[in-house]
């Protein structure tokens, strides 16, 4: 025995052994070929390299190249047979747990099915003549003549199953051919259908009072039900409520604008509905509209424009229909509150050109262009139901004209351009320079109704209106770029100068200055779609032009925006 524990001993321990060197002689022998190895490499490529010539070199490193190649080819197709094979290990373990369970569902159908069948088997027996016991498929023909049995209907209503189902009497046997009961047959499904149509009707309208499709506008509602409103300031004029959210601004918020950009801003919130803030960054272009609006005690919703926008659910939200509710959105709540209050309210777009405005915001550039104020209405849903909040009519939200929206916009490289359809519209303000910070007294917020603000700047136009001498060096203007440029005052232009320059000025400014900056922002930001290169002398002509009829430094901001136009070429 001890002489084979001795023989089992060295035989295992050779054999140990053996496995070991050959272990240690492949790590080694690895390590050789793809670590040290390369010292011995490199030194015989440089001892041969410097005698080779031309076509010898090239052979050489494509030869070197391919050696590279080689090993780390190799490696990645076992990296990836690896990892092939784990996913597939994890696929057919997924795949093994999704066949249980789909088993398991098939196991849950058939014993439903025959739970129906029996609940069926005891209603046919129960409608069935009176001691006769269910046939099942065997009744369906006599045993001797082979007839179908009678089909009969219901004996009265209020009998059987009370839906009208037909009832068949086993053991009546009538002798004739296989179509006896058919139109029975047919008049049975066509009452279950109209059963189950009026069933689902019946549940779409419990439905239909029992969902509340807009949770958001409807606690605004019931913000709105005992709602009392401010002490409005209906005595305060343009010049007042300009100087005084210039003082609130700095008292309150520590943000100080100039007067001229306050002028512009209110100015402009009287040509158009839609005001951009453009500029570089840090100027205030979004405390601007924010700190205006707490001015007015209606502080603006901010809605952050994302570069994904597309549509206009961006901003509207849409109606999901497996939920059966209304995916609403800050910006829908703030629209819908407008309709409940008389002070102006502000909706603030912030980085409306991260994504194209023309897209998600194109609905309501067209909606703001209609004539009458009645025709400014959003479609939501295509139908009303009871439970909606009470300021949507049949599923449209009407656009308050006590609303305004305001975007900001920077122009780099992770920007859309605004595109001229956009600008016609809206009432580009640029604020490219920081205010000089003052001191003043404490200022109190201001609260007006839309109306008086409307009123004021009708006021305006009737006490500021545009002068004709004025009037005609803007014919004059107008004549010299279509002329010279292919440029002119569309009529739109033309009304928003009408409505932009009477408040410019009652609110401090010059018919000059107000008249000046709608023609360097409205007109001749045009020159910008221009190709520059070609109208660059022509240009040097117009500034003079300019000069020469509106007096030297009245223009200062259109001659202005034209020299950094052609300094640009």
């Amino acid at each position: 025995m001890s002489d084979f524990l001795k023989f089992a001993y060295e035989l295992i321990a050779q054999v140990v052994y053996n496995l070991t060197a050959w272990i240690v002689a492949f790590v080694q022998g690895f390590i050789r070929l793809f670590i040290t190895g390369w010292i011995e490499y490199y030194g015989i490529f440089t001892s041969y390299f410097g005698e080779f010539g031309f076509f010898s070199k090239v052979l050489s490193i494509i030869l070197v190249i391919l050696l590279i190649a080689i090993p780390i080819v190799v490696i990645v197709l076992i990296a990836r047979r690896v990892v092939l094979h784990i996913q597939l290990k994890a696929d057919r373990d997924d795949n093994r747990t999704l066949y249980k369970e789909i088993g398991r569902l098939n196991k849950q159908v058939l014993d439903l099915m025959d739970e129906k069948n029996k609940i069926l088997s005891l209603k046919v027996n129960n409608n069935g003549a009176a001691g006769t016991p269910y046939l099942g498929g065997d009744g369906l023909a006599d045993p001797i003549s082979g007839a179908s049995p009678l089909v009969v209907p219901a004996v009265a209503a209020g009998e059987g199953d009370g839906i009208g189902m037909p009832v068949i009497a086993g053991g009546f046997g009538v002798a004739g051919d296989g179509n006896v009961g058919e139109d029975v047959i047919s008049n049975a499904a066509a009452a279950a259908a109209t059963a189950a149509a009026q069933a689902r009707l019946k549940t779409e309208e419990e439905e239909k009072n029992n969902t509340n499709r807009f949770p958001k506008l409807s606690l605004v509602d019931l913000k709105y039900e005992d709602y009392d409103e401010p002490d409005y300031d209906d005595q305060i004029t343009l010049k007042e409520l300009a100087e005084g959210y210039r003082l609130f601004a700095c008292s309150q918020m520590h943000l100080y604008y100039t007067p001229e950009i306050v002028r512009r801003f209110i100015a402009g919130m009287a040509a158009s509905k839609i005001l951009i803030l453009e500029g570089i960054s840090g100027t205030g272009k979004t405390s601007l509209p924010y700190s205006f609006s707490r001015y007015l005690c209606n502080v603006a919703t901010m809605v952050s424009v994302q570069p994904s926008f597309r549509d206009r659910t961006e901003l509207l939200g849409y109606f999901n229909e497996f939920s059966k509710r209304f995916n609403e959105t800050e910006f829908l709540r703030a629209l819908y509150e407008a309709n409940f209050r008389k002070d102006p309210t502000i909706i603030v777009l912030d980085e409306m050109n991260l994504a194209r405005i023309e897209y998600y915001f194109a609905e309501m550039l067209s909606v703001l262009e209609m004539p009458s104020q009645d025709e400014w209405v959003l479609d939501l849903v295509p139908t009303a139901w009871p439970g909606d909040p009470i300021k949507l009519d049949s599923g449209k939200i009407h656009v308050s004209p006590t609303t305004w929206f305001v975007g900001t916009a920077n122009n780099d490289d992770s920007t859309f351009t605004i595109t001229d359809k956009v600008y016609d519209r809206a009432m580009p303000i640029e604020l490219n320079e920081r205010a000089e910070a003052f001191e003043c007294e404490l200022q109190p917020a201001c609260s007006i109704t839309y109306d008086h603000l409307k009123a004021l700047f009708e006021q305006a136009k009737a006490e500021y209106p545009i002068s004709q001498s004025s009037l005609d060096k803007m014919k004059k203007l107008d004549n010299y770029l279509q002329t010279r440029f292919k440029l002119a005052f569309g009529n739109r232009i033309i009304k928003q100068m009408y409505e932009f320059v009477p408040v410019y000025v009652a609110c401090g400014g010059t018919e000059l200055g107000g008249m000046d900056y709608i023609i360097a922002r409205k007109v001749l930001k045009k020159f910008e779609s221009l190709n520059v290169m070609f109208v660059r002398d022509e240009i040097k002509g117009l500034i003079e032009y300019i000069e020469k009829t509106f007096g030297s430094g009245e223009m200062k901001d259109s001659i202005e925006y034209l020299q950094r136009i052609r300094n640009l070429v």
